[in-house]
């Protein structure tokens, strides 16, 4: 168990932004020395050193008090694609940008949608069965968090009709048919390497072709956008190629937050997490958990208990922090998934021994407590699991604010 004066290998590779391969080369180098944990003996890097290096590293970052906020200076417009249960609208919202269609196959996330904003165009059903013409030249923005696909490759240079049967082709067809100033597309971490890095490429390849040159993809850490989660998301932004105005994505914040800024009273949030409904361990799991200490995870457990617990994987390489894993007060969550119970990714209570229940995971997501989730609790775990969380949406939206009011700000071209 690593204390809270110390971070372990993992954690300070995701604050400093760094491979776990360069912090052990830094060690050897004495840019930043990992020191012996006394408790755990394990090896670990004090707080204060990486705090102290993150203030050379990051002259970039803002503080709390300081903000990306940026005031529209015309009622900018959005469509977003693969809406989900609203996470990335919801913080494209509270930036100041106005979603005038969203569209979502899963009824019961039509249905969440619905529920907290009737006003909302919502179009429930297959992507591939509407057309978004009407919107041509009227709309600012598209958005779309379309899942990671491989491409079928006919040449040297993919086109648009050699992803037909992706939904990033439906992301694709849409902003061609929109023509917006700006387009966002959002994706997993792994969308860098799929196939050899070939579909994103492709993705990039296509966006040429419909007019749009790309921004050169970023993958930002929520950790560093005021949400208490280590979760990554990729970036993908196009801008119409008659356009010579810059994009710069949202500055990083240097203040990190953690799982008591998402569930207790504080910062983040005015009140204390409401109770809800929420998955259970069977027992058999329980018991193996009640043996794991806060920030602890299977290698806490008895040698004996390990194996059993682990089966094979024991003797595995790799670590596998995800499992049989309890997340400590003062340290981010990990990634939240659609399941809050399932083996390779727990994520149990600090105090209690089960999955945190459905307003926790809305909380660790930065939903705010009065947006509503239809369906069933899995149905409610999966669209928050799913989603974008609402405060890195936030601060992605004023970075696409400032960009239209620099576009705007000077002679719209013909």
């Amino acid at each position: 168990m690593v204390t809270k004066d110390y971070l372990s290998l993992t954690e300070t590779a995701e604050l400093v932004g760094k491979c776990k391969e360069t912090l052990r080369r830094w060690d050897n180098e004495g840019i930043l020395k990992a020191v012996r944990e006394p408790v755990s003996n394990y090896r670990v890097y004090r707080k204060t050193d990486v705090e102290n290096l993150m203030g050379d590293l990051f002259e970039d970052t803002i503080e709390p008090e300081d903000s990306n906020y940026v005031e529209p200076l015309n009622e900018y417009s959005v469509i977003e694609l693969f809406a989900g249960g609203g996470g990335l609208a919801v913080g494209l919202e509270k930036a100041g940008l106005k979603c005038v269609a969203l569209n979502e196959i899963d009824k019961w996330a039509c249905n969440t949608l619905r529920t907290n904003r009737p006003n909302w165009n919502v179009l429930e059903g297959d992507v591939r069965n509407f057309n978004f013409s009407a919107y041509k030249n009227t709309v600012d923005v598209v958005t779309g968090g379309f899942p990671c696909q491989a491409f079928s490759y006919a040449g040297k240079k993919l086109g648009l009709n050699d992803a037909r049967g992706t939904l990033f082709y439906e992301f694709a067809r849409v902003v061609q048919e929109v023509s917006p100033t700006i387009c966002i597309g959002e994706n997993v971490r792994g969308l860098l390497s799929h196939d050899g890095g070939k579909t994103l490429a492709g993705m990039v390849s296509i966006l040429d072709e419909i007019g749009y040159n790309v921004v050169p993809v970023k993958v930002l850490k929520a950790i560093h956008y005021k949400v208490p989660q280590k979760r990554e998301r990729l970036i993908l932004v196009g801008i119409r190629k008659n356009i010579d105005v810059r994009y710069e994505y949202p500055k990083p914040y240097r203040r990190t937050y953690n799982l008591s800024d998402a569930l207790k009273k504080g910062d983040l949030f005015d009140t204390d997490v409401p109770k809800s409904d929420g998955a259970n361990y069977p027992q058999t799991k329980k018991d193996v958990l009640n043996l794991v200490p806060p920030k602890g995870y299977w290698r806490d457990l008895p040698v004996d208990i390990q194996k059993k617990y682990m089966g094979g994987s024991f003797y595995l390489g790799g670590g596998k922090t995800g499992m049989a894993r309890r997340i400590g007060w003062d340290e981010p969550c990990l990634t939240l998934t659609c399941s809050p119970a399932q083996k390779q990714t727990e994520r149990c209570h600090p105090d209690e021994t089960r999955p945190f229940a459905v307003r926790e995971y809305a909380r660790i997501q930065t939903f705010p407590d009065e947006w509503e989730f239809n369906g069933s609790t899995a149905q409610q775990y999966k669209q928050i699991g799913n989603a974008v969380p609402v405060n890195f949406s936030r601060e992605l939206g004023y970075s696409i604010i400032q960009f239209l009011n620099n576009y705007y700000s000077r002679s719209k071209p013909k």
